[in-house]
């Protein structure tokens, strides 16, 4: 299950999202996600999904990792689905004492369980496809306005970055440290829920022991390099919005044009 979990990581590709400029697809990711939530109907829903699914598959990244990645949260999906059952109106499907099925609570747990799906997959497609030099070059050129406030921009787009880099390898050194213990005889897939958790302990201490000293090597590693935040730092690759860049906000401002059209003349389910 832990290696299931692909977030953070980056995978080198020659596809056109790979080429596209990393505030483009951070703004785009943004807006789509803001659309997915705005999608009232079917027809909308629909739409939106199509365009992720195109995107996903621009990425020429095995669209089945992206389905094994929804494994993780699965349960949460699901759960999240069946409180939606309860919650509409419309024509009863099943009723018991004050519980009720409806049309209108179908419909609520499906569109649920589809944007929660599509907002994993659609923001794994940065990470793959983003470089961390790149990500952190993005994110510190979209926050440079709150420089007029004082804020340390660069250092904070650095710890978002770092932050978000760690996540792969943290996850990585859990699945070695529980294969570890489990050579030594240490069972950690049977018995109540309580005696699981309490089986973690083993795999906790040594996990933030590991953390630790990959965060005090990366500091000296920072160190050793003269590292002292963005002042006066300077750029070897200067990032350039191109004509691929264009492209991609006038289709994504087509769909979401279509989104909206969808909304305004097709009836709204809730």
């Amino acid at each position: 299950m832990v290696r299931e979990i692909t977030l953070g990581q980056f995978m080198p590709g020659d596809s056109v999202l790979h080429k596209l400029q990393a505030r483009t697809k951070i703004l785009l990711l943004i807006a789509l996600i803001v659309f997915i939530f705005l999608c009232k109907n079917f027809v909308s829903l629909l739409l939106i999904s199509l365009f992720s699914i195109a995107v996903i598959l621009m990425t020429k990244i095995s669209f089945m990792k992206y389905l094994k990645s929804l494994r993780v949260i699965l349960f949460i999906v699901i759960l999240t689905g069946i409180f939606n059952l309860f919650y509409g109106t419309g024509e009863i499907i099943w009723q018991w004492w004050e519980l009720r099925i409806t049309t209108g609570g179908v419909c609520n747990a499906l569109f649920v369980i589809v944007r929660i799906a599509l907002l994993m997959m659609v923001s794994a497609v940065l990470t793959y496809t983003t470089s961390p030099n790149d990500l952190t070059d993005a994110i510190e050129r979209l926050l440079k306005p709150l420089t007029i406030f004082h804020i340390k921009v660069h250092e904070i787009a650095m710890m978002m970055t770092i932050a978000l880099r760690f996540i792969p390898v943290l996850l990585e050194e859990t699945d070695k440290i529980m294969n570890a213990q489990k050579a030594r005889g240490a069972d950690m897939e049977s018995g109540s829920i309580f005696h699981r958790v309490r089986s973690l302990v083993p795999v906790l201490i040594p996990l933030f022991v590991s953390s630790f000293r990959r965060a005090n090597d990366l500091a000296m590693a920072m160190e050793c390099r003269c590292y002292n935040g963005g002042k006066g730092r300077t750029k070897m690759k200067i990032s350039k919005f191109r004509l691929c860049d264009l492209a991609a906000a006038l289709i994504s401002a087509i769909v979401f044009t279509g989104v909206i059209l969808c909304n305004v003349y097709f009836p709204i389910i809730f």
